[in-house]
């Protein structure tokens, strides 16, 4: 009886700390395989058939669904350029330049990477969309409070990650590396 009540608590010491450690290695982002420039971060092979397990786990905890090897790549940013997190009560400035793609979309979501509820119902930006100076540079500024020009309103949230798509870029095939001046700047202005 006594061995049988040691396998049983062997096999659930060995479950749990099993588990905890597949909670671990998916919770901050998809496995292996990360390109950083900055503080952007992406899996260019996400979208692929040789996605690893790890991977696997956190799509399938998730429940997003990746943009394809020869769609694109996504972006996440939770810090700025400084290193900092991204709180929802500061104003951030994100400016040129933007990778190559033939477009793109840019959106703030909650850490658990939901859209982030604001009173504007205004919940991201396209390279269509945006509004150019004359030299064809742009800026957004993500912020609680209303700005001119492209303003990103930020909901109720304490910290938020920015999500870049780009689609059709070569980026996806050759990301094994990223320079830092081909990624788009995050600028923290201030904080209410």
């Amino acid at each position: 009886m006594l061995n049988l009540i040691k396998l049983a608590l062997t096999l659930a010491v060995g479950a749990a700390l099993g588990l905890g450690a597949t909670v671990l290695a998916t919770r901050d982002g998809f496995g292996f395989g990360a390109v950083r420039a900055g503080p952007w971060i992406a899996w260019p092979h996400i979208g692929s058939s040789n996605v690893d397990p790890y991977a696997r786990a956190a799509l399938s905890r998730t429940g997003q669904i990746p943009l394809g090897l020869a769609e694109g790549l996504t972006f996440l940013a939770r810090t700025d350029d400084a290193g900092n997190p991204l709180f929802g009560n500061c104003t951030y400035r994100i400016g040129d330049p933007m990778p190559p793609g033939r477009y793109w979309t840019l959106t703030a979501n909650t850490p658990a990477g939901f859209l982030i509820d604001n009173p504007a119902r205004h919940y991201g930006f396209t390279s269509q969309e945006i509004v150019r100076s004359a030299d064809g540079k742009f800026e957004i500024v993500v912020g609680r409070s209303a700005r001119p020009g492209n303003w990103l309103p930020m909901g109720d949230v304490a910290q938020f990650t920015l999500v870049l798509r780009i689609y059709d870029t070569p980026l996806s095939a050759t990301a094994a590396t990223l320079d830092r001046n081909a990624m788009p700047a995050i600028t923290r202005d201030a904080c209410s």
